[in-house]
């Protein structure tokens, strides 16, 4: 009997301790250097999942997979399943990456 109060515990506090990372996780830090260009942004961002507006208003996302002098090539894109972009450095407008962890929040219970 008492072996199973011990697992139940062992258990809880298992748990606990997963959500505490999600709960305590800190806040990712993006500091902009004077000489950061779109090509720098970029290959800070490889292997990561953002969106870039083009010149056109155009947004896309999807992973930065490889960042060229001219070219960056995303993979992964969204809503485009089978499909992969070759996109001109120049052409791009905003960079849109994710800055925060989304912090855990016990959901509210209404009666």
């Amino acid at each position: 009997m008492r072996t199973g109060k011990m697992i139940v515990a062992v258990f809880v506090v298992v748990i606990c301790l997963g959500f505490s990372q999600i709960v305590f996780a800190q806040e990712m830090k993006f500091e902009l250097n004077k000489g950061f260009g779109m090509k720098e942004i970029l290959a800070s961002n490889e292997g990561k999942r953002v969106a870039i507006r083009l010149d056109g208003g155009e947004e896309l996302e999807g992973v930065v997979t490889r960042v060229g002098d001219q070219l960056v090539h995303f993979s992964k894109l969204s809503k485009r399943d089978f499909y992969d972009a070759v996109i001109r450095i120049d052409k791009i407008n905003a960079v849109i990456f994710r800055a925060r962890i989304p912090r855990f929040r016990m959901p509210v219970r209404r009666s």
